[in-house]
């Protein structure tokens, strides 16, 4: 599983997610300022989860309906330290919930998920 962080996903959640073993691309490091609409574009080629804080993401992907549409995993809460989403995610992998072809919101109550 691979992920694209948006520029809004915080670095040391990156950093736990890498140091699990996946790798993360980084919009902050190597695509910094770039649309979303250029994010979605470049997960689509590489086939990457996109992380995000977005809330745009949704409409992005809903109303303008694509083909082969990118998953992304959308957090609706920061937690209480920079960390908390990557610590999150850990943990929804390892509860073994699915993300690929869904649209999938964390909020700090539960998980909801839209399927492509």
């Amino acid at each position: 599983m691979r992920f694209l962080a948006n520029e809004n996903f915080p670095g040391p959640a990156i950093k736990v997610l890498r140091n699990a073993g996946y790798e993360v691309i980084s919009i902050q490091e190597e695509y910094s300022g770039i649309s979303d609409d250029a994010v979605v574009s470049i997960a689509q080629k590489e086939n990457l989860i996109i992380l995000t804080f977005d809330s745009d993401y949704g409409e992005i992907l809903f109303k303008y309906a694509q083909k082969n549409q990118p998953s992304v995993v959308f957090f609706r809460f920061k937690g209480r330290s920079p960390n908390h989403a990557g610590l999150v995610l850990l943990q929804l992998l390892q509860d073994r919930i699915a993300l690929d072809g869904f649209f999938t919101v964390v909020e700090a109550d539960g998980v909801r998920q839209r399927k492509f």
